[in-house]
């Protein structure tokens, strides 16, 4: 019985003590750290897609027949303007050469002695020395061996061209593709296919891209005109190609065509870069950018920015420390900031850092960067 009673009194003095304690406090709204926008002046670009080609391709060939002798170059070389890339068979080349240079001198002399024999003759002919009819037939003597002698000429010239095609060079600086024709082969115009390889110029280096006709308003607008049709001023243009982050190569546009295409309403346009080390090749893909004007803007980190199935939004501690959802318009980023168009006054304290611990709504704990809070 004694037991009974001690118990049912420690029972009643637990509970008489837990009663006494006082409730626990509620939990602190979470801490964020918030930033108002900054304002900058930015420049608004267009943002498309293009692929890259070569400012020129030839393909060379063989010009005269004849058996492919040598290649004096590894496929795939970049290669110098008159650099000599192929040799055909010249010995016959150069007898022909030799042959109608004799036949130039041969000619020479026919046309020496027929002028000096209608030179005598004329000179006899007052003093009844001479017949007329001799000094007529050395007078034509004489123009048919100056007649001979330009169609002589004209030969060995011909015969010196063909001599020279024997070498076929380099057009220009750039990188030759595989060769078509081995050495041993019969190549020219009388041997069916006489393509020996491809060639092209990459330095610089085209880009070519599309640009629609809401975009091209605007691009008109900001340059004054159609850039590349011929204007003086240069109109910058950036690109960036796959494995590149940013926009590394800067050019201008050269060249827009006269209409748009009546299919997709598209105007194609090109921009030319310096390319000295070959690194951009022919058919790669490029992003393209091009600046229009310059303006106003706010910007935010990047990592401010949400995106949901309404769009892109940005969450806002207002007077009251209450989380709001604010939907913005984004535009380019810019030094991993993002540029916000629309939906932003500047004087808001947008959620920068803790945007999990924030919600729509919920009360927070606004802190600047440098850890003070706000009013």
């Amino acid at each position: 019985m004694k037991v009974a009673c001690w118990t049912a009194l420690i029972v009643f003095i637990f509970i008489a003590r837990c009663r006494a304690k006082k409730a626990a406090p509620p939990f602190p709204p979470p801490q964020v750290t918030v930033k108002q926008p900054e304002q900058r002046i930015v420049t608004d670009y267009l943002e498309l897609s293009g692929n890259t080609q070569a400012i020129n391709t030839v393909q060379l060939v063989a010009r005269v027949p004849g058996y492919l002798e040598k290649v004096f170059f590894h496929d795939g070389q970049i290669v110098k303007k008159g650099q000599t890339l192929f040799l055909i068979q010249q010995n016959t080349y150069k007898a022909s050469l030799q042959q109608a240079e004799g036949q130039v001198l041969a000619l020479k002399a026919q046309l020496e002695y027929a002028g000096s024999q209608f030179n005598r003759y004329s000179a006899l002919l007052p003093e009844k020395a001479a017949a007329q009819s001799d000094v007529d037939n050395w007078k034509y003597q004489r123009d048919a061996a100056m007649a001979n002698l330009k169609t002589a000429e004209a030969q060995r010239d011909l015969a010196g061209l063909n001599l020279s095609y024997t070498q076929v060079s380099a057009p220009f600086d750039g990188r030759i593709d595989r060769r078509l024709q081995d050495p041993g082969n019969l190549v020219g115009s009388d041997a069916g296919n006489s393509v020996l390889a491809q060639f092209n110029q990459i330095d610089p280096i085209y880009v070519y891209f599309t640009i629609s006709d809401a975009d091209l308003t605007r691009l008109i607008k900001s340059a004054h005109g159609i850039p590349g049709g011929g204007s003086a001023k240069e109109w910058p243009v950036f690109i960036g190609l796959t494995d590149e982050k940013d926009y590394a190569h800067q050019g201008h546009l050269d060249f827009a065509s006269i209409s748009l295409a009546p299919t997709s309403g598209t105007l194609l346009m090109r921009g030319v870069f310096s390319n000295p080390s070959g690194r951009i090749l022919p058919g790669l893909f490029a992003r393209v950018k091009v600046p229009l004007e310059k303006k106003a803007a706010f910007l935010l980190p990047d990592t401010a920015v949400g995106n949901d199935q309404q769009g892109d939004y940005v969450l806002v501690a207002n007077e009251r420390h209450i989380v709001e959802r604010r939907p913005v318009k984004t535009g380019p980023e810019i030094d991993s900031m993002r540029v916000i168009e629309q939906g932003l006054t500047g004087g808001e304290w947008v959620i920068i850092n803790g945007i999990l611990k924030a919600a729509p709504g919920r009360q927070v704990t606004p802190l600047r960067d440098n850890g003070t809070g706000i009013k």
